[in-house]
């Protein structure tokens, strides 16, 4: 991808704007504006860097705070006039000190997040941790947790307990992914599954 492929002509001031989500919870993040020179940056040292309407210069995200976003993927839009970057942000990414600079739930994507700590369990195995017992457990444990929380889960419905499924199903979730992991698949397996049976 080169800054030349941007349909320029439809940007105002002719500065590319630029969606940053983040690449594991898939939240929208922030939005900047890039001139060839932040492009060009942000693709040679794989931090994203903008240009500042405000200050009329280039302006790495994190480069006093220490909050950078790490780039992944980087996708032009249809049109070619707008860019997607999936980042990883390090810490919060809004100037306020939260998570987005949009006031969406801050459990959006926590699903996500939650997967990508069971995958860095399982790389680590921190002593001390739920989820490493279950790794050391094996697949047979793992596989009897999904199935007791599921039915756990079952009998508050049938019971018309809201609150109490709540509980029990998000112990369900957290179970699954571990023996997700544990099976060597992801929420992003059963997502292409999913959407094979919905065509």
């Amino acid at each position: 991808m080169i800054f030349d492929d941007f349909n320029l002509d439809k940007c105002a001031d002719g500065l590319l704007p630029v969606i940053v989500q983040d690449d594991v919870t898939l939240r929208v993040l922030m939005l900047g504006y890039m001139n060839r020179e932040a492009f060009e940056r942000t693709q040679a040292e794989g931090r994203v860097t903008f240009y500042s309407r405000t200050r009329q210069a280039l302006w790495t995200k994190g480069e006093t705070s220490g909050n950078y976003l790490l780039v992944k993927d980087m996708y032009a839009d249809c049109d070619g006039d707008t860019l997607l970057i999936k980042a990883t942000p390090i810490g919060p990414t809004c100037h306020r000190g939260t998570t987005s600079c949009f006031d969406t739930p801050e459990s959006e994507g926590f699903v996500r997040h939650l997967q990508s700590v069971v995958q860095q369990r399982h790389r680590e195995m921190p002593e001390g941790s739920y989820t490493t017992k279950l790794f050391i457990k094996g697949v047979k444990k793992i596989a009897q947790k999904v199935g007791e929380e599921a039915v756990e889960s079952v009998v508050e419905a049938v019971d018309g307990n809201r609150d109490r499924f709540i509980y029990e199903a998000s112990d369900m979730i957290y179970h699954l992914l571990v023996l997700m992991e544990q099976m060597g698949c992801s929420i992003e397996d059963m997502e292409r599954e999913l959407a094979l049976r919905h065509r």
